[in-house]
């Protein structure tokens, strides 16, 4: 039997052309999750399709970076279907079938390249963030507060009229906020007066 299995990364992303590819295929069972690739193990349906799969069934997906984001990843799960003596199929690279001696060895090398591949857009992406921070660039979220808005919420503070609710409520942010901008290491505690 033919087991397909379908995901995007995104709720806002689709995988109808997946589902539609798999089952022209064949594939009388098929597994869909909107879900990160990063990890295996956190895909529910990943782990219901590998477990629902018994000897002599072959694993379908349409693309590689479907079932796996590293190389670690891949070889773990193509083990472990090999160990219950299922097969694995990838439709968009033509001849990757591990029920075949050629389809094993495509397997082997577009894996490294997909895993080469995506290296080197972390090291360029790394490299990217890095000449922007140079540059000034700032990454995060903006401050919600200006430094003299700091400064008057740290004299407000000092001055210790009103609670710490009040001078968050007072500048638009948390009371937690406050007590790490104020430079209190103890968020619980607030004085009484």
């Amino acid at each position: 039997m033919k087991i397909g299995y379908a995901r995007v990364s995104t709720t806002g992303q689709d995988y109808e052309t997946q589902l539609t590819k798999l089952k022209a295929e064949g594939c009388e069972e098929i597994f869909s999750e909107k879900q990160s690739g990063k990890s295996a193990e956190n895909r529910e349906q990943l782990q219901a399709a590998l477990k629902y799969a018994r000897k002599g069934d072959v694993l379908v997906i349409t693309k590689l970076d479907r079932l796996a984001r590293s190389m670690g990843d891949l070889w773990a799960i193509v083990r472990n279907l090999e160990s219950k003596g299922v097969g694995f199929k990838v439709l968009d690279q033509a001849g990757m079938d591990t029920t075949t001696p050629t389809g094993k060895l495509m397997f082997n090398i577009l894996g490294s390249i997909a895993e080469f591949e995506r290296d080197l857009i972390n090291a360029r992406t790394a490299e990217g963030r890095q000449a922007a921070k140079a540059k000034g660039v700032k990454f995060g979220r903006k401050e919600k507060l200006t430094s003299e808005q700091v400064e008057a919420l740290q004299a407000d503070v000092k001055a210790g009229i009103l609670s710490m609710q009040a001078i968050g409520d007072k500048y638009g942010i948390a009371r937690n906020s406050v007590y790490r901008l104020a430079g209190s290491k103890d968020a619980a505690y607030e004085p009484i007066g």
